[in-house]
């Protein structure tokens, strides 16, 4: 590892890695009553201000986050905000007439996803817990396979691509501050939108933590080399035992999957993926905002405590804390 290698290190130094830190995906409402964020938008903002960070990203599972982000930014001075649009069946799914709207809207759509918990792959995934095991929501209630799967988003692997996800890409390679996030996809699907990007002329894409999971180390190398973005959030490995999804309001369709003993690889294996794959190719952001997690800033100090307790050296955490996001969201990296 390049930069400052010291393992023995102030106590201080979390914290003073916060300032100029940019966190890129934040959760903060609004949000479902079953679900109340903590905090709000503007008390993200101000404490990740207070903190001396430099800027965040707002995501919303139910869509538009540009207007958040204006609220925010005319109330809150000091840092930088800004959102986007994650399509969802909120949204019409491969809406193009919701993305040139968001665009437009508030402060305009920094980015563009292709879904969270409305993709085909993520609504399949999704479970209830019975009898002490993990079902899919659509086998435990007909009503979802029937009304809910049929309208989520899906990305066609093949020719022709549909007139939708065309305009959708080409409004985004129109807008070059503008950052195509592959979403909660699957692999294959996951490689589709990389290989569209590049072929509409996209110049940001990111690799969205969900879907990097599924690519082997030597994979992650490939597409950091060919400029893709990898995301890296803590919610990966530092999460509450606690329903993951309030994207329906059905409390029924709410995923219980987290409320199992988990099997992932952990914080170890996290970090040592990315020092195989290397760090230069990674964001790193939080995925934090509900109401049993820490703060989204506390959530970053304790990312950026692991790392060093990891041996990250502090060039390296701030590469993918603060110059690596700030190429992402396209503003100056310091």
């Amino acid at each position: 590892m390049g930069g400052e290698s010291s393992y023995i290190h102030s106590p201080d130094l979390p914290s003073n890695l916060l300032k100029g830190a940019i966190d890129s995906h934040v959760h903060a409402g609004p949000v479902l009553l079953s679900n109340p964020s903590y905090p709000d938008p503007f008390q993200v903002a101000e404490e990740a201000r207070d903190a001396g960070m430099r800027a965040i990203v707002y995501y919303d599972v139910f869509g538009n986050s540009a207007g958040t982000s204006w609220l925010v930014s005319r109330k809150t001075t000091g840092i930088d905000v800004f959102g986007g649009l994650i399509l969802s069946t909120c949204q019409g799914g491969l809406n193009p007439r919701a993305v040139k709207t968001a665009l437009f809207y508030g402060s305009g759509a920094r980015f563009v996803s292709f879904g969270a918990h409305s993709t085909r792959y993520q609504a399949n995934l999704e479970s209830r817990v019975v009898d002490g095991k993990l079902v899919p929501i659509k086998d435990v209630y007909p009503a979802f396979a029937e009304k809910e799967l049929p309208n989520t988003i899906s990305i066609p692997l093949k020719d022709p691509i549909p007139w939708q996800l065309q305009d959708i890409l080409k409004m985004v390679a129109d807008r070059p501050e503008v950052y195509l996030n592959t979403g909660h996809v699957s692999k294959a699907e996951a490689l589709r939108v990389i290989e569209l990007a590049d072929r509409y002329g996209i110049r940001k894409v990111l690799l969205a933590h969900p879907a990097r999971g599924h690519f082997s180390v030597e994979e992650q190398r490939k597409l950091g080399k060919a400029g893709v973005f990898l995301e890296g959030a803590l919610a990966d490995w530092h999460y509450p035992t606690v329903p993951r999804s309030h994207y329906y309001v059905e409390k029924e369709y709410m995923d219980e999957s987290a409320l199992l003993p988990r099997t992932e690889i952990g914080a170890v294996g996290w970090m040592n993926t990315i020092r195989e794959v290397g760090p230069e190719y990674f964001v790193l952001c939080t995925d934090y905002g509900i109401r049993a997690a820490a703060s989204p800033v506390q959530g970053m100090r304790i990312l950026i405590a692991t790392l060093l307790d990891m041996e990250f050296s502090v060039d390296e955490i701030k590469m993918m804390t603060s110059t690596n996001p700030a190429r992402l969201i396209g503003i100056e990296a310091r």
